[in-house]
């Protein structure tokens, strides 16, 4: 193992992790010194030096283009051979996103970057944020590998490491998160981090492997998604006015969706855009499942993204979109073991 630093570069961006609570109301608090990491040393202590950044500070639902920008741009000006790895705080809201996001930008680095939130404010004492930094740092200092990941405790669980590429989107109201299929990276047990041996996670050997990086840098977000669910009437979406470049389907967890009937017929609305120009995407679709009557012949007529969440494939097209490149190609890449097959 690589000669520790004890030394982890903490990039504050705000969201509930950096709230407090004021009349009932959470909302962002301005300091200038961090509460998580006195937290951590009054519980912890150690000899770990923390640098902090404060590039942005907001509520995650409100983030925009620019300001996941400005995130990326913060991370690329750290010296990475200063420091052990890298924690970047962040709101619940849309830490799936982000998170997905950057496992694809930051795919070839050579130090962690892990993602914290908090479902509470720190001054809270449901709050799992401290929790969520401890499982950060210990496995920070644990591996000697880099990567992009997540930190996560959910009610009554020890804290999970998950690989951002995989992180779904949080469970209704509870607002836990886990991994595709159920399958996190490893979890802090006794204080220490226990990778997980299963078929589905990469090897610690193959993290240690030199990867390419992502041709795709830039956003673009000239695209609507549309979530499949029961009498779903695509007639109501029609483009006269603005024209997305690409339009994005969540299917049903069986990779279907409605192709029956008019209104809620997935095939007629297909036509419509292609009739338009308007690029087609379908996801999740599991490679290895049986088809269904109502799916045949879907992903001749579209694109489909085979053995990846849908997160991670709309954080891929908006990729490809932002940078020219082809959406076919952006999701047959495999950057950060994001494809399950």
């Amino acid at each position: 193992m690589n000669c520790k630093k004890n030394r982890i570069c903490v990039i504050f961006t705000g969201g509930t992790i950096g709230s407090q609570t004021c009349g009932g109301v959470v909302d962002l608090k301005n300091e200038s010194k961090s509460l998580l990491i006195e937290k951590y040393k009054q519980a912890f202590g150690g000899n770990i030096q923390f640098d902090e950044l404060r590039p942005l500070n907001i509520l995650s639902e409100n983030v925009q283009p620019a300001d996941l920008e400005v995130m990326a741009d913060c991370v690329r000006g750290v010296n990475k051979e200063e420091y052990d790895g890298i924690i970047l705080t962040h709101g619940t809201d849309t830490l799936c996103f982000t998170a997905n996001l950057f496992s694809q930008i930051f795919c070839d680095i050579q130090i962690p970057i892990v993602f914290v939130s908090a479902l509470y404010p720190l001054d809270d004492d449901r709050s799992n944020g401290l929790t969520n930094f401890y499982g950060a740092v210990e496995f920070i200092q644990a591996v000697d590998y880099g990567g992009v990941f997540v930190s996560f405790t959910n009610y009554g669980e020890n804290c999970k490491i998950h690989l951002a590429s995989r992180l779904t989107s949080a469970t209704q109201i509870s607002g836990e998160y886990d991994s595709i299929l159920k399958v996190h990276f490893g979890e802090i047990i006794g204080g220490k981090f226990v990778y997980l041996q299963n078929p589905l996670n990469p090897s610690e050997e193959q993290l240690r492997l030199k990867r390419k990086p992502c041709r795709a840098q830039k956003l673009c977000t000239d695209m609507v998604t549309i979530q499949a669910h029961s009498l779903l009437n695509f007639d109501y979406y029609r483009f006269t006015e603005v024209k997305p470049k690409a339009v994005m389907v969540q299917l049903y967890h069986s990779g279907t969706v409605c192709t029956k009937g008019k209104e809620a017929n997935f095939k007629n609305f297909l036509a419509y855009c292609k009739g338009l120009g308007i690029e087609v995407v379908i996801a999740p679709i599991d490679s290895r499942a049986r088809i269904y009557e109502s799916a045949l012949g879907l992903t001749d007529e579209c694109i489909a993204a085979y053995d990846i969440s849908f997160e991670m494939a709309t954080a891929k097209v908006l990729l490809a979109l932002g940078s020219g490149a082809s959406i076919e190609g952006e999701l047959d890449e495999n950057y950060f073991f994001e494809k399950l097959n």
